[in-house]
């Protein structure tokens, strides 16, 4: 019986690496990059500037997450994908395009020989509020929204992968069967792939690319090796974000007993014990009746009307 492997999630370093960094798979990186940028732009070349090296990756100490390309008009690209949240992510994408867009200058240029940089970062979490999919951010005047073009020199563009719903039938445009294969690789199967994805040869070249590197056991071995390291993370940052959220509720509990031992007077032990039952919202609640409430009567009352917390 042979055993049928799911295809690698493209979305781990590693792989994207491979994917979109190698000199092989520059037409993968073209396509990518003009499914985001288009029709405003199109690449027809690209220099990789950081090409993936398996030996000097698998030597390496520091991760390279990013790939650095310049298209045949001269624009910079600095491509992204970040699996996990990460507070300053705004910050550090600013970051690395103003570094790429800098880094440009040689010692004896001056200022007419930088070219346009623009960063190109796929999310796997949600990071703005409302459900657009793409964001693309440029400078303009904020009264005229007015884009002066030596302004246009710095552009970032944010696709948040969590935001696609789209069923199979749905998917129209290219930037749509891109992120698709992104969320979905490991679903897919090369001789059965959804209509969708099988009319775009890049896409289709991408899962070939995944079961070769699915094959291939020093990749293999890599790529369970970052998965798991994936994992330790996600669970450290949910252990961070628990013990965070119980710390700031714990907080609320303590600033809530000052203040009704201001107004009333020191808490009874039976009192202090309810109180340390409440969720967030009804302590928000019982700052908002504080006012209202005279005797610890009035709270004993007050916390009988309140639902219990189901443990």
């Amino acid at each position: 019986m042979t055993l049928i492997r799911r295809l690698l999630n493209p979305r781990i370093d590693f792989v994207f690496r491979i994917l979109f960094g190698s000199e092989a798979n520059k037409d993968l990186l073209i396509s990518l990059i003009n499914s985001v940028v288009g029709p405003h732009l199109h690449i027809v070349d690209v220099v990789i500037k950081n090409p993936f090296n398996l030996a000097a990756y698998r030597g390496s100490k520091e991760t390279i997450l990013d790939i650095k390309a310049m298209d045949q008009d001269g624009t910079w690209y600095d491509i992204e994908m970040q699996t996990l949240p990460h507070v300053f992510y705004g910050k550090r994408a600013i970051y690395y395009a103003a570094k790429v867009y800098v880094d440009q200058l040689a010692a004896a240029d001056d200022y007419s020989s930088l070219n346009p940089t623009i960063g190109i970062h796929f999310l796997d979490f949600n990071y703005f509020d409302d459900d657009r999919m793409v964001r693309q951010f440029v400078f303009k005047d904020m009264d005229t929204n007015e884009h002066p073009d030596q302004l246009r020199f710095l552009q970032l563009y944010f696709i948040e992968m969590r935001k696609f719903r789209k069923d199979w039938p749905q998917i129209s445009t290219a930037l749509d069967r891109w992120v698709a294969f992104l969320t979905r690789a490991e679903r897919l199967k090369r001789n059965a792939l959804p209509a969708a994805l099988r009319d775009e040869p890049a896409i289709v070249k991408a899962v070939s690319e995944l079961e070769r590197m699915g094959a291939d056991p020093v990749q293999r071995e890599i790529y369970e090796t970052e998965v798991q390291a994936r994992m330790v993370d996600a669970i450290q940052i949910k252990t961070a974000e628990e013990r965070g959220m119980q710390l700031g509720i714990q907080r609320e509990r303590n600033l809530m007993i000052r203040l009704i031992t201001r107004q009333i007077g020191t808490v009874p032990p039976n009192i202090a014990t309810c109180l340390d039952t409440l969720t967030p919202d009804q302590i928000d609640d019982l700052g908002d009746a504080l006012f209202d409430l005279n005797s610890y009567a009035d709270v004993e009352d007050w916390l009988s009307r309140q639902p219990r917390r189901r443990e």
